[in-house]
């Protein structure tokens, strides 16, 4: 991967990147087209391994064959086949239980092996691609003193609707606190580019009943919530399409 000598914005620093839930569809539809355009802009460092943590069965070169045959749908553009040969190599797998020690032990093995491999340096970020309630990987990799100085945890901030949801949610972010201190959490919604919630701006500054009391003396918070399903999530087959995507916000304000 050669870096382009007109490029202005050198390339991140070397790490492991460990994805937790990685079977799910969010690594094959969001994460892994985003880092494999990050290494096609020469933005990603040589330096660089993916490990993946989920309870499917598969085996490092299995879930390598999966995504290498997912990326075509999903990358936005035409797959450099000798890129994404370079990338392919740098991902690895380990099946596991959020909640089974041994498994964390055999993550660790795997990290250990992915730094040996790709002089990763022992840098390493955590991304909870899980629903909250499967936040607990935050306590087991605290347990295992990999939370030291430099290495964050970047976890979905999701909006739930539901108040038990919100109530796990909150649960969730605790649990989190008491292992990283709260410059190491990087926070993150991966929907937040849907087009509604990007019109909220719109929405404020270009309404004249909105804008001159949209400010923090009158709004307590505002909530966003995106209730979707995808075809590939029905149960069973059938003739109906999936439902359709739903997107709205809500403002609490101050008494």
């Amino acid at each position: 991967m050669p870096l382009d000598p007109n490029q202005t914005r050198p390339p991140g620093d070397s790490c492991a990147m460990v994805i937790f839930g990685a079977s799910g569809d969010l690594t094959k539809r969001k994460l892994l087209p985003a880092l494999y355009n990050l290494a096609k802009d020469n933005l990603l460092s040589k330096e660089f391994a993916v490990v993946g943590f989920a309870r499917n069965e598969l085996t490092s070169q299995e879930f390598r064959d999966k995504l290498s045959s997912e990326i075509a749908e999903f990358a936005t553009t035409a797959v450099d086949p000798n890129l994404w040969k370079w990338f392919s190599e740098r991902i690895y797998y380990v099946t596991g239980e959020f909640g089974d020690p041994a498994a964390f032990a055999r993550l660790k093995a795997q990290l250990e092996e992915a730094q040996a491999a790709h002089h990763t340096g022992g840098n390493c970020f955590y991304y909870l691609a899980t629903a909250p309630a499967f936040f607990s990987p935050s306590s087991n990799i605290g347990a295992a003193g990999w939370l030291t100085k430099g290495r964050h945890v970047a976890a979905r901030n999701y909006r739930e609707a539901l108040r038990p949801r919100l109530r796990n949610r909150l649960r969730s972010q605790s649990r989190i606190r008491t292992v990283l201190q709260e410059k190491q959490i990087y926070r993150i919604d991966h929907y937040l580019g849907k087009e509604t919630v990007q019109n909220i701006m719109v929405f404020r500054f270009s309404n004249g009943i909105f804008e001159p009391i949209w400010n923090r003396r009158y709004i307590d918070h505002v909530q966003i919530t995106v209730a979707e399903r995808s075809a590939s999530k029905l149960a069973a087959p059938t003739t109906k399409p999936p439902a359709p995507c739903a997107t709205w916000f809500r403002i609490t304000s101050f008494n």
